[in-house]
């Protein structure tokens, strides 16, 4: 690299980018110290915890750069990041971005490197569910249209990408980043009785004979009809099954508002605030099952061998399907208990580890992403 120092700027946020680019920022440390790697955190979740749940569980630095962003509409967040952000990137001068996954802070900070000649690099690339209602899937389209390297945690991605017109040569498969971070920390995750102690919930609940619940997306949260369906089914489930729910601040909101409490204050429906990242995986590790609406959950769950009953219409992450412990059942009250009593009574879907799910994607990532970067800069005549 003719001893030229590049620069790198990873962006970050929400909570689950956190996990996704602590393994790279250590590949990083590890492999090419002499890398300048500044960490971002655009702000748009955050929380007083955050600290200790996140920077020091997952052993990153605390950010170099806050934006502060805050909450707001789809529209707000996206223009108040790029808003920000643009100063930065004209202050720092940065060789590259790495952006994740697919919340408002990827496609915005996307962007604004794009419209700057910045070279964007997108990890988690190529996941579609093909339902444009959700937002999520708008950020992952436009922000693989716009990146320069696109890192891939499943095959079937690269088809997504070439049936929307992305060159094979800008594609890596690589794993799945956010496996890495589970991997490495899942042995050393809070254990799930000492969580319930944590927050005064003494009951006693045995390792493997409990469902673990999470739902946070607004086609779930936000319809009064549909929240109320799925409380019921939770509700009904727990006459055989203690059920563990960790409320998304989002979910708790909604349900007050829709006047549903009484759904949930059941003596066999263990209520705990948001979890940090060491509680939230030793309450997956050791559940008989889990219910939710989140993606990243899907993925996690088939790492651990748990059975995962998904409350969507789709997925963006079929490998969890085809090859894992995932069943997609959407919010229909009946497919949802079939899918429980099949856990129930046989064990549900055992799955396999995908291809390259071994914990060593972040360093795929590294050891690719440096020569690509070198030969770019040199082709530019940089350096």
């Amino acid at each position: 690299m003719d001893n030229y120092q590049f620069k790198i700027i990873c962006i970050v946020g929400a909570r689950p980018n956190f996990m996704k680019i602590a393994p790279v920022i250590d590949a990083f440390k590890r492999l090419a110290p002499e890398v300048n790697v500044l960490l971002l955190h655009t702000g748009q979740h955050y929380d007083e915890n955050m600290k200790t749940q996140f920077f020091q569980q997952l052993g990153i630095p605390e950010p170099d750069i806050d934006l502060e962003v805050g909450s707001g509409s789809h529209a707000q967040q996206t223009a108040e990041v790029m808003k920000r952000f643009e100063p930065v990137v004209d202050r720092e001068h940065p060789d590259a971005i790495i952006v994740v996954g697919d919340v408002n802070s990827t496609i915005a900070c996307a962007l604004v490197a794009a419209k700057k000649m910045i070279p964007v690099v997108h990890i988690e690339a190529g996941l579609r569910s093909y339902d444009r209602q959700m937002p999520e899937e708008i950020n992952r389209v436009l922000t693989d249209q716009i990146s320069d390297r696109l890192y891939l945690t499943e095959r079937s991605a690269a088809e997504n990408l070439s049936l929307e017109g992305i060159p094979a040569e800008r594609v890596f498969f690589a794993g799945n980043v956010m496996i890495d971070t589970l991997k490495k920390n899942v042995k050393n995750a809070q254990y799930f009785s000492d969580t319930l102690k944590q927050f005064g919930i003494n009951t006693v609940i045995e390792e493997k004979n409990y469902s673990l619940v999470t739902m946070h997306r607004p086609s779930n949260v936000d319809d009064q009809a549909i929240l109320k369906n799925l409380l019921q089914v939770i509700l009904q489930t727990s006459k055989t099954l203690p059920v563990i729910f960790p409320v998304h601040p989002r979910t708790r909101g909604k349900i007050s508002e829709f006047g549903l409490d009484h759904l949930i204050e059941n003596k066999n429906v263990h209520l705990l605030p948001p979890l940090g990242y060491m509680q939230l995986v030793g309450l997956m590790a050791q559940a008989k099952m889990v219910m939710t609406d989140s993606g990243g959950i899907q993925e996690e769950t088939t790492a651990l061998g748990v059975p995962c009953i998904t409350l969507r219409e789709n997925t963006e992450r079929p490998i969890t399907v085809e090859q894992g412990t995932n069943t997609i059942v959407g919010v229909d009250a009946q497919l949802i208990l079939a899918a429980f009593n099949d856990v129930m009574e046989h064990g549900g879907k055992v799955g396999q580890q995908p291809e390259l799910w071994d914990g060593h994607a972040a360093e795929r990532i590294v050891e690719d992403l440096l020569p690509w970067l070198s030969a770019k800069h040199a082709a530019s005549g940089n350096i």
